[in-house]
């Protein structure tokens, strides 16, 4: 684990330092798809799943990085500093409070089920058709919602999640310009 702290800043923060440097970089970790539905004006795609923290090892200034509301933001900040990036900055409440705070955005107009949602809903349905498989057809497929809720403990625990890294990469989550549009 990395030693230094993840320093935060307020969207409100960001946005006037922002206006006075206007050549910070900004990343929002999200996948294409989310980024291409809302993301704050200016800020660059740098997905999670495809972050290659070795890019910003020289940058001597502060990375600046959003994500849905902070979590993913958090394990890129951690990924940075253990690359050996000096100065990873979380911004507080990700691309949610920068939103609700009515700060600038760029939209595709685009509607999108954030990658933790969409999580929960393929673990839950998992979780339920195992369990109805079961009960009806054979009692071995109880083995189906046992490794999906074995998958969320070992995420809860280790805040790693595959399921999560696979969904990212489904065709729904890429940006309109790879063809992919829903």
């Amino acid at each position: 684990m990395p030693t230094a702290t993840i320093e935060q800043i307020s969207a409100h923060d960001l946005v006037a330092l922002w206006n006075s440097e206007p050549d910070l970089t900004v990343i929002d970790v999200r996948t294409a798809a989310e980024y291409e539905s809302v993301h704050a004006q200016g800020a660059k795609l740098q997905p999670l799943h495809d972050l290659s923290a070795h890019s910003f090892t020289r940058q001597q200034k502060p990375v600046y990085i959003l994500c849905k509301s902070g979590v993913r933001a958090t394990q890129a900040a951690e990924k940075l500093l253990e690359a050996g990036v000096n100065h990873p900055v979380v911004v507080e409440g990700g691309t949610d409070a920068w939103v609700a705070a009515g700060l600038p955005v760029e939209r595709s107009g685009r509607k999108v089920i954030p990658l933790d949602r969409q999580m929960r809903i393929f673990a839950g349905a998992m979780i339920c058709l195992g369990a109805l498989l079961a009960l009806t057809v054979h009692p071995l497929l109880a083995v189906i919602p046992l490794f999906m809720g074995g998958g969320l403990v070992f995420s809860g625990v280790t805040g790693l999640c595959p399921m999560t890294d696979v969904i990212a990469k489904m065709p729904w989550n890429r940006g309109s310009s790879c063809g992919c549009r829903s």
